[in-house]
């Protein structure tokens, strides 16, 4: 069964895309990995109705080699601290992003696919006023095979 043989690998980042970039160029052998605290940044300028000069387009580090599931933030300046890369070889799994389950902006929640059977993983990001653990412990969402729960939890 393939979920025996997942590697993965956890880090907090501390906003710097560059730790992000070595870590996905580095870490090709790994099949999944767990960001936390991830830098949101300028990606390019874009064409704007509003601003004659362009808006900037923003968005995190994106690699050929890994899939990326992070939740879209529907609120400006309200950046999610959490970021999921599942390496391309594990694509036939089909991972998906389950917000409709858990919809925070510092908890991300990811199932796939195997033998038949549905599997989870869940990337959290606890700040100094634990926001996320009390979300997490006021949630009443029975998550059946949650393979990993792992993250960067400030206790």
């Amino acid at each position: 069964m393939i979920i025996n043989y997942i590697k993965t690998f956890l880090q907090n980042v501390w906003k710097n895309n560059l730790i992000v970039n070595t870590i996905l160029e580095v870490n090709i052998n790994f099949d999944i990995v767990f960001i936390q605290e991830l830098s949101w940044s300028t990606i390019c300028s874009v064409s704007s109705s509003r601003n004659c000069e362009g808006e900037s387009l923003v968005g995190m580090v994106n690699h050929l080699n890994w899939l990326t599931f992070a939740r879209s933030s529907e609120l400006e300046n309200d950046f999610l601290r959490v970021v999921i890369y599942v390496n391309i070889r594990l694509a036939s799994l089909h991972f998906s992003l389950c917000k409709d389950i858990i919809n925070h902006r510092d908890i991300l929640l990811v199932s796939f696919f195997s033998n038949n059977n549905v599997f989870w993983l869940m990337n959290i990001y606890s700040d100094s006023s634990h926001i996320a653990l009390k979300y997490l412990k006021d949630t009443e969402a029975y998550i059946h095979n949650l393979l990993i729960m792992t993250g960067n939890f400030n206790i």
